[in-house]
């Protein structure tokens, strides 16, 4: 049994090194479309974007989605977000 769990640790490991991995890839794609969006004039974050992104995460995988959606969200946006956000919602 003590096999069993630790190979199914190990598999965590793992799993959670590639998440960490994605989000990081995440974080980056994020700042680039920012980027892109505050240079052409734009606010850096579009609320009707992260409420779709929101919604995708409560149907994959229900009620804990919104929170875990949420905090995605908030390492995505980098610094000084709030703001710029609270202003668009439109893309």
């Amino acid at each position: 049994m003590d096999n069993t769990i630790e190979g199914d640790r190990r598999e965590i490991d793992t799993l959670d090194a590639r998440i960490i991995e994605l989000l990081g890839q995440r974080a980056r794609v994020s700042a680039r479309i920012q980027r892109s969006r505050t240079s052409a004039g734009g606010p850096r974050t579009v609320l009707a974007r992260e409420a779709e992104i929101l919604a995708r995460y409560q149907q994959g995988l229900g009620t804990t989605g919104t929170p875990l959606a949420l905090n995605v969200l908030k390492l995505c946006r980098g610094a000084n977000s709030s703001a710029d956000s609270a202003l668009s919602t439109t893309e």
